[in-house]
């Protein structure tokens, strides 16, 4: 039995960046939120750490850019491709976007959720409870009341006039919920681990390297390389028994000029595997609860809009729904607005991943020698380049995007 039972006006189960999100704007609109994180703390390596144009644009409405800008970063501005030694094209190109900070800011996600969190802890309206972790789900005549959790103290109970689920791709309240997913096949795995990065390093893209059976991603970080390498699905047993040498040979394969610092990784515990899915909730609400982000849609890592998408979907919850949670009744038709509104973007994004999987990643991974975008593309861009946006703003904007409402907005600090 519960030994605590406690009340709040809007439950976040997760402190993620769809949760830290929709907790901060909920509560600049007046909202009691409470948002409950499992964890003691942001600190957890290899989550999306890509900021795209469009958050950076709502990190500057919502007053934070001062703050953000000094946090170190690096800036990715184009997506390069190699087509032959020493001549590259731009495929992608985020400098030529109509945005006030045209390029992916390459930011450790603890940065971003604790910078979000402090902006949200100057709210009268906002708590965030850390090491509470969500276990189950409370109900009341049919409906969702709130959360059970577990603490330091104990078992608890919160309830909530409304529950949103934004505890990630295996959500305790899409389970709890009933919440039907569909799943999309996936050729990939990823390893992701990371490398010193020396002085006078090149400026890596976010473009595959490519080997017959094997991919990986660089990507420059403040002093230090995070790298995914994609594995065919369902082998990292098989690749990690062949120990070390194995690995660092693959490392050397795609990344020579990695040289000695691939033996910087003295042991495979260094080296995380991420179980990659892809999948979709078919309906995102029942009564009383709602999921959004990766507890609503999982996504790849290609082109790492996760995260984008995400805060996206927080922007929209916290926009159709501060009102009614205000005024204390939040309807069926109301959790219902969030994924018209968010369904189209989603369903894109996950349709150009998963032409993406089966066009490049897919053969590459089966052993195929594919060499990235198709020399089409490649000609055309090299003829037209500011073509280039296109994908630019597939990646860095996206479909549909969101801006701060007005009641979240504020005036830089100082």
């Amino acid at each position: 039995m519960c030994g605590v039972s406690e009340k709040t006006t809007c439950a976040v189960a997760g402190g993620g960046p769809a949760g830290m999100v929709l907790g901060l704007l909920l509560a600049r609109a007046g909202v009691h939120v409470t948002v409950l994180e499992k964890h003691a703390d942001f600190l957890r390596d290899f989550r999306g750490d890509t900021v795209h144009p469009t958050t950076l644009r709502l990190i500057d409405e919502l007053g934070l850019w001062p703050k953000f800008a000094a946090v170190p970063h690096s800036k990715l501005k184009k997506g390069t491709f190699e087509v032959r030694p020493g001549h590259s094209v731009t495929v992608v190109d985020f400098e030529r976007l109509r945005m006030p900070h045209p390029y992916i800011a390459m930011v450790p996600q603890w940065d971003l959720l604790n910078l979000l969190a402090e902006a949200a802890e100057a709210e009268p309206t906002f708590t965030l409870r850390t090491s509470t972790e969500v276990t189950g789900l409370v109900r009341e005549g049919g409906r969702v009341s709130g959360v059970r959790y577990q603490d330091a103290d104990g078992p608890g109970e919160l309830r909530a006039d409304l529950t949103v689920g934004c505890d990630g791709r295996w959500s305790v309240v899409r389970r709890e919920a009933g919440l039907q997913v569909r799943e999309w096949p996936v050729s990939f795995d990823a390893w992701w681990f990371r490398l010193p990065r020396r002085e006078g390093d090149q400026d890596y893209t976010l473009f595959p390297r490519i080997a017959p059976g094997k991919a990986m991603i660089v990507i420059p970080r403040e002093g230090y390389l995070q790298i995914a390498l994609l594995i065919p699905k369902g082998t990292d047993a098989r690749l990690r028994a062949r120990g070390l040498d194995g690995f660092h040979a693959d490392v050397l394969e795609l990344f020579p000029e990695a040289g000695d610092t691939a033996t910087t990784i003295t042991t495979l515990d260094d080296v995380k595997h991420l179980d990659v899915h892809m999948n979709r909730l078919r309906r995102w609400h029942s009564d009383g609860v709602l999921c959004i982000g990766d507890a609503a849609h999982a996504m790849s890592p290609a082109g790492g809009v996760g995260i984008n998408v995400a805060v996206q979907d927080g922007v929209a919850t916290a926009r159709l729904l501060a009102e009614p949670l205000l005024r204390g009744r939040v309807t069926d038709r109301d959790l219902a607005a969030v994924r018209r509104r968010r369904i189209v973007p989603t369903a894109v994004t996950q349709a150009l991943q998963r032409l993406i999987d089966k066009r490049l990643l897919r053969p590459i991974l089966a052993g195929g020698d594919g060499a990235g975008p198709p020399p089409a593309l490649i000609r055309l861009v090299e003829r037209v380049p500011w073509l280039a946006v296109i994908p630019g703003y597939l990646v860095g904007v996206g479909v549909r995007p969101e801006r701060a409402p007005e009641f979240a907005r504020r005036a830089p600090a100082g």
